[in-house]
């Protein structure tokens, strides 16, 4: 079994301080950084999603309803875009950004940032590489690598991480979910996230 880390979208504007905060958002940063420094080895490649917007349409709303819209964040080459700095990125190999154009929960919707940019990066409005090539998905990029098995992590569990996960499962991989390094929105809807979850067959791992 070939298995891989997916850090999704640890970054300043879903943690505390940001536009759209998640309680316990750096915690879940640093318990992260922490879980890589000490298994890494456990994982044959890991990686981060990045919500990226530029114009999202309806997924930004001045009267969200904070389950299908949303207050401006993680806009394209802000700060609140930038992954929070209690998170230790060395060891994360290649980043998936999501989410331009229109609303993307799932890093299966992202597509590679290329290689000589930092996780930020320039904004890619052209959706092909400057070599002609189609962009290149997080599926794409697992599979070369043979990877079957997926551990999920990050903000926010009722969200991104969940759609991320469902997704990883529905495309055949053995997917977990590290529900103690990852954060919801709320009670409520991250209750209703861990249902589902298990509904799909993915692995809820709650410590």
């Amino acid at each position: 079994m070939r298995t891989a880390l997916i850090v999704v979208d640890v970054q300043n504007d879903f943690c505390e301080g940001g536009s759209l905060a998640v309680s316990g958002g750096a915690a879940v940063a640093a318990g992260i950084s922490e879980h890589i420094e000490a298994r890494h080895g456990d994982y044959d490649a890991i990686v981060g999603t990045l919500d990226w917007h530029i114009s999202p349409g309806s997924h930004f709303s001045e009267e969200p309803d904070f389950r299908t819209s949303w207050p401006v964040h993680c806009v394209a080459e802000t700060e609140g875009a930038e992954t929070h700095d209690d998170l230790e990125t060395d060891r994360i190999e290649a980043w998936f950004r999501k989410g331009e154009y229109e609303a993307a929960y799932s890093g299966f919707e992202g597509v590679l940032a290329p290689e000589t940019s930092t996780p930020l990066g320039g904004v890619e409005e052209d959706p092909e590489d400057a070599d002609g090539e189609e962009p290149v998905s997080l599926d794409d990029w697992l599979r070369e690598r043979g990877i079957d098995a997926v551990d999920i992590v990050g903000l926010a569990a009722d969200h991104c991480v969940r759609a991320t996960a469902l997704d990883a499962a529905d495309a055949g991989y053995e997917t977990r979910v590290l529900l103690h390094l990852s954060a919801g929105v709320s009670e409520e809807t991250t209750a209703e996230a861990i249902q589902r979850l298990e509904d799909a067959s993915v692995e809820v791992v709650r410590g």
